[in-house]
């Protein structure tokens, strides 16, 4: 029997439509122009869009603190929407470790390729450990392993784990100070835990691979841009995406 998800949260995604679309529009809005073209299946070759806000907001005098994100995923530069995810938890730093935890739930919309535009829900929750390191005098990594328990519509019950490397390197100088102009890069891997999804269905161990190179710039204390290009591989598609993201520290 498919699980129910857990939530529904209509209200909650109503208003990250408006928040995504009105940040894509301020963004890049010169730049969807013409970008309406649907086919019935995937096309490889046009290129996707992501537009994301990550914030963060650690607590005063706290090892607490409070994080998430908003992402509007788009099959094309924007109009064909693939995805809104919308996504909090609460992060805690141990005094014994330069480590970030968090705790958090996600909420997610997909929609299909194209003209079709019928919905699917999921639900998640996933818990997170993220682990900073330096190399010499410019190499920043940063190492997050994520396990995520997924409720998606019409499916059993899922589990997924994530592992993701992010390295930044300052190109004008040796910190991500305000000022600094850097380059960005990430490879993060998706593996199913559960593969029957119910209905006879099964998934492969391999979710998904993605693949990001980007240029980043510190504007002022707790606001960093980048703009790159992420390249996302299935075993039934292999499409790029540009990615434009906003990190918002307070």
């Amino acid at each position: 029997m498919p699980t129910t998800p857990i939530f529904k949260a209509r209200t909650v995604r109503t208003a990250g439509r408006l928040i995504a679309a009105g940040l894509r529009a301020l963004l890049i809005g010169p730049l969807l122009a013409g970008s309406l073209t649907v086919s019935a299946q995937v096309d490889e070759d046009r290129l996707g869009a992501w537009y994301m806000l990550f914030w963060s907001a650690p607590f005063e005098d706290s090892r607490w603190g409070l994080q998430g994100d908003i992402q509007h995923r788009n099959w094309d530069l924007g109009g064909d929407l693939e995805q809104l995810l919308l996504r909090g938890g609460v992060t805690y730093r141990p005094a014994f470790a330069d480590v970030l935890l968090t705790l958090g739930y996600g909420n997610i919309t997909s929609e299909a390729f194209g003209a079709d535009d019928r919905e699917t829900d999921e639900d998640r929750i996933y818990q997170e450990a993220l682990w900073s390191q330096k190399f010499g005098a410019r190499l920043f990594l940063r190492h997050r392993f994520r396990f995520e328990q997924r409720w998606v519509e019409n499916q059993d019950f899922r589990t997924r784990f994530r592992y993701n490397l992010f390295v930044d390197v300052p190109l004008n100088r040796n910190d991500l100070a305000p000022g600094a102009v850097y380059a960005s890069f990430y490879n993060e891997l998706f593996i199913n835990g559960q593969r029957d999804i119910g209905g006879g269905r099964r998934v492969d161990i391999f979710d998904r691979n993605r693949t990001y190179l980007a240029l980043g710039y510190s504007a002022w204390p707790g606001l960093k841009l980048q703009f790159g290009y992420m390249l996302q591989m299935t075993d039934d598609v292999e499409k790029g995406q540009l990615q434009l993201s906003l990190h918002q520290s307070f």
